[in-house]
């Protein structure tokens, strides 16, 4: 332990100075200091499979306990797109200037959903996991980044199920164009993008609701919300007719996601290519995640003593 720790031994007096110099030495850190934050970096590197373990454990016991499994995580993003297709697509026809209504609602509600759950657990994963951190010294920020992993891990398979409804949605009500082309290879930076700006979103509620639980309660009206605001289920352009709230609407990062997936696979004429909203889509993405990592990290210190 180095030259000075025998001689304090042996007198049965350490100085702080000593003591602190013998558990830098050996990778102790002071209990309630925020670390720095090239130091925070570097430990929650070192606890990367730590973060995948938590995250994979997270996504499969989901599920577990009931009797279909992990079917649920395919099930229910298929049954709210199969009833927000019924009423919005089929019985109220709100297709106003799209095409492949069904297409478009589908790859909204399956997208929305990794966003929607993603922040919802970011959200709760440090008071529901209060004893793990009161008992364990580990960078904080594994928790909502596991718990964001588990929610994309595990509505991965439910993404296939999208494309087999896009590729099908052709059919229904009439013969819509849905070529398969490179531009599918899109739909995974799509994706990627929004888990940057998921990550990001994420960090900044987990740290809130450290402090304040209660606003937990809250989550569902803000989210629902958020999703007649994003266009999910209907184009915005087409419901709202003041040209400088449609442009805010159109271009706040989660229509922006949802857009960036439907331009990658229902070549909708509505929706073109635009490499402009995915430029403007990487700029959220790595500017939120980076903006939150640094909000979540300065309260570092008092995750579990609030």
């Amino acid at each position: 332990m180095g030259a000075a720790a025998p001689a304090a031994l042996s007198t049965g007096v350490m100085s702080p100075q000593d003591a602190a110099r013998i558990a830098a030495e050996n990778g102790l850190q002071p209990i309630g200091v925020r670390p720095s934050l090239r130091g925070y970096l570097r430990a929650l590197r070192q606890r990367r499979q730590f973060t995948h373990v938590l995250a994979s454990s997270k996504a499969y016991a989901e599920n577990q306990g009931t009797y279909l499994g992990q079917l649920w995580s395919i099930l229910t993003p298929t049954m709210n797109a199969l009833v927000y297709v019924m009423i919005f697509g089929l019985l109220l026809k709100t297709n106003r200037g799209v095409e492949n209504v069904i297409g478009f609602i589908v790859v909204g509600v399956f997208v929305y959903r990794l966003f929607d759950e993603g922040v919802n657990t970011a959200g709760r994963s440090i008071p529901t996991n209060g004893n793990l951190v009161r008992a364990l010294q580990f960078p904080r920020v594994v928790l909502p980044t596991a718990g964001i992993f588990s929610k994309y891990l595990g509505q991965l398979p439910s993404m296939l199920v999208m494309l087999a409804f896009v590729l099908l949605s052709r059919f229904v009500p009439r013969n819509v164009p849905v070529p398969v082309s490179w531009r599918w290879l899109l739909l995974p930076v799509a994706i990627l993008l929004l888990l940057g700006f998921t990550l990001g979103v994420g960090y900044v509620f987990a740290r809130i609701c450290a402090g304040v639980p209660d606003l937990l309660n809250f989550f569902p009206f803000v989210f629902r919300i958020l999703m007649y605001a994003s266009g999910v289920i209907f184009p915005i352009n087409h419901y709202v007719h003041n040209a400088a709230l449609e442009r805010v609407l159109e271009y706040q990062p989660v229509a922006l996601y949802l857009d960036l997936a439907r331009q990658s696979v229902l070549h909708e004429p509505s929706i073109p290519l635009m490499w402009s909203k995915w430029l403007l889509a990487l700029a959220w993405s790595v500017g939120v995640l980076l903006v939150g990592f640094v909000f979540f990290w300065r309260a570092e210190a008092r995750y579990g003593r609030e």
